[in-house]
């Protein structure tokens, strides 16, 4: 049984989805920790509801991101996990930390990266006049949302939308693409390939 600890920094919506898809797909793992940098942030409670261990390492405990990084990362190896899934978690991780976890790391972003990385990505797509969006997951490197992508979902930007309605229908994507990658990790059918991440079987990378 595969053990999988999710990191969170709010509601955490996709930590949700990954938990619930875990249970109904009866996956070979276990939501084994959720960990936020805040202690309010609202998936804790979400976690504890489900019998799952919820833990806080606060982030403004430490006086430097890399003091915060090792009390991190010893959390999260306590729990000795196979995958580690950033779920909406809002701080940077130094490269110490990602090689620590490296290859075992996926994290979900919010646009069709390369493009917009970082922040306010659904602000930056309207205003580049894009006529798609959509959300990425990808393996977790020291260079901040540019990993190997697992796949991406692509969402059409609407006459009229704003950021909040194009957050939300991108978001419904997030909630299918990420438990599908994460399903394809455990089952062992991705590979790295030429710094690419590609389906052993073929399958489409690409939700629409």
């Amino acid at each position: 049984m595969k053990r999988i600890v999710i990191l969170i920094s709010g509601r955490g919506s996709n930590m949700e989805a990954l938990v619930r898809s875990c249970a109904e797909e009866k996956w070979p793992a276990q939501v084994v920790a959720v960990i936020a940098n805040r202690a309010d942030a609202a998936g804790l409670q979400f976690a504890q509801m489900h019998g799952i261990t919820a833990v806080c390492v606060p982030h403004r405990d430490f006086g430097s991101r890399q003091g915060f990084d090792a009390a991190l990362a010893e959390a999260v190896q306590s729990f000795a996990p196979d995958l580690v899934l950033l779920a909406g978690f809002m701080r940077i991780l130094g490269t110490a930390f990602v090689h620590k976890f490296e290859g075992r790391m996926l994290n979900i972003h919010p646009s069709l990266l390369p493009a917009f990385p970082g922040l306010h990505t659904h602000r930056r797509a309207l205003h580049a006049g894009c006529q798609v969006s959509g959300a990425s997951v990808h393996l977790v490197t020291p260079e901040l949302d540019h990993g190997p992508i697992l796949m991406q979902s692509v969402v059409p930007v609407l006459p009229g939308d704003d950021e909040t309605s194009l957050a939300r229908r991108v978001l419904a994507t997030e909630h299918v693409i990420y438990p599908t990658c994460v399903r394809w990790m455990l089952q062992g059918k991705l590979a790295l390939k030429d710094g690419r991440m590609v389906h052993r079987e073929g399958a489409s990378q690409v939700w629409i």
